[in-house]
């Protein structure tokens, strides 16, 4: 269960037998509550007495706020912001992921390579390729992913920001001129890939219409379970 692997080829020099780390990932769209569990799980973690590191999306040291001032423009192509996330990931992974798992550390991932990937897929990339590109990753030892209905999510960013993000509204699709129509539209294909990739990368789908109290104490349980046998597994 706990052998540690890339998905593809991985890090040149990285031997997975060294990295005695788990990595556990959290998936799911802006405003399911991502980063609430992600600080929820790593107070719980640290006050256990485990040493947590972070890693998200668009934090690499590397291309971050190049990331983000090209982001802003909202004239990216599609092929050029996948690489982008593509760079910032990778700069993640061989800095900051694998260092943190050699040294026995918790990584809690703010979203892994799923996010991006799932992006890709519904903007018309192929599949084979989009797989190619993140075959450097490494396998995470469990990865929940936040389920929350468009609506739902919609609702949320307006009581936040108070307006949709171009880019999680889908503007860039074309789907629609409305921009509420479009975010619904592009959350559902979004949705609709995530579902696919779960049966693909084992996910377990956590449903996020529920309160924060309420999914916290289900990601304790699973926690609970994953490190009480990883623990065991370790000391075979």
């Amino acid at each position: 269960m706990f052998q540690k692997r890339f998905y593809g080829d991985g890090i040149p020099g990285v031997k997975p037998s060294t990295l005695r780390g788990l990595l556990v990932v959290i998936e799911g769209s802006d405003g399911s509550g991502r980063s609430t569990q992600i600080t929820a799980i790593r107070d719980w973690l640290e006050h256990r007495g485990h040493s947590v590191i972070d890693v998200g999306l668009n934090r690499s040291v590397l291309v971050s706020p190049e990331l983000s001032q090209a982001k802003s423009s909202n004239v990216l192509s599609p092929r050029t912001l996948s690489l982008f996330y593509a760079t910032d990931f990778a700069d993640q992974l061989e800095n900051k992921i694998i260092p943190s798992l050699q040294a026995g550390s918790i990584v809690l991932a703010d979203r892994y390579i799923y996010t991006p990937m799932a992006r890709d897929i519904v903007r018309g990339a192929e599949r084979e390729w989009v797989e190619a590109v993140y075959s450097i990753a490494l396998v995470p030892d469990a990865v929940f992913y936040l389920s929350v209905s468009p609506r739902n999510l919609a609702e949320r960013s307006f009581t936040k920001y108070q307006f949709l993000d171009y880019w999680e509204a889908g503007m860039d699709m074309h789907l629609s001129l409305d921009w509420y129509t479009c975010f619904i539209k592009y959350q559902r294909l979004l949705q609709q890939e995530f579902r696919r990739m779960s049966a693909r990368y084992g996910f377990k789908i956590l449903d996020g219409n529920r309160s924060a109290k309420a999914v916290t104490r289900e990601l304790r349980r699973e926690l609970e379970i994953l490190i009480e046998t990883f623990q065991t597994s370790s000391k075979e």
